[in-house]
């Protein structure tokens, strides 16, 4: 039987507009659903909009949100290297996946929404009844993809991504480009949230899964292979 292949697409933004702080992809965000994968012997491919250097929010590296799986795939080299080293969305735009990931990080909000090849790449994806799925911020990669009707993916879709309490618990709203949450209800996302914010929240819509914040990874991860497996 042949392995299932995994398209994890990252940012290649490092800091806000503003150039007063750093940031990145969210590590976590990665690293479990890589972790998870890995585990089932999956083919991995990491790609980003330009390829190369992916890089890291410097707060996913503190002591509270560095968990285990986080902090041992960054204490090893050879994952550190793949992570200077991602494909870009152009070389591997031909290629099909079983599950096409998105992963979050406040660069994401730079470099996701308007990337035409990933949103080819997402609704090729998604009409061949295949799985997408994205955590947090990356949920906005998914915000002007439009099927091939001409009507937005989100449309009617129950969904979830980092909320706008959440960024002020963040202390990001004055750095951020928008208001995902608001803008992911501006397309007619039925968007929902956890009761308690900054807690994991993940919701399946079809072939579309989503989580909320970077809480929501190992739960994320969990169900992306749940799916995958139920769908072999």
């Amino acid at each position: 039987m042949s392995l299932l292949k995994m398209l994890i697409i990252v940012t290649n933004i490092d800091h806000y507009a503003s150039q007063k702080l750093d940031t990145g992809l969210w590590l976590s965000e990665l690293t479990h659903i890589y972790h998870a994968a890995k585990e089932k012997g999956y083919e991995i491919t990491i790609a980003s909009p330009n390829g190369g250097n992916v890089p890291i929010d410097p707060e996913s590296l503190k002591r509270f949100t560095l968990d285990n799986v986080s902090k041992e795939y960054w204490n090893d080299p050879s994952f550190r290297a793949l992570l200077k080293n991602s494909k870009s969305l152009a070389a591997i735009s031909g290629t099909a996946f079983d599950a096409v990931y998105l992963a979050g990080g406040h660069g994401t909000m730079y470099d996701f929404p308007n990337d035409t090849t990933m949103q080819d790449i997402i609704r090729r994806q998604y009409e061949s009844g295949k799985m997408v799925a994205a955590i947090c911020h990356g949920v906005g990669g998914l915000l002007n993809v439009k099927l091939s009707d001409g009507s937005y993916l989100l449309k009617n879709k129950k969904i979830t991504g980092f909320n706008w309490f959440e960024e002020s618990l963040a202390r990001r709203k004055k750095e951020v480009p928008f208001n995902l949450e608001a803008a992911l209800k501006e397309r007619g996302a039925d968007y929902k949230k956890a009761f308690i914010p900054m807690t994991s929240h993940v919701i399946v819509d079809g072939n579309l899964v989503t989580g909320q914040n970077p809480f929501s990874s190992k739960e994320m991860a969990t169900v992306v292979m749940q799916e995958l497996s139920s769908k072999k």
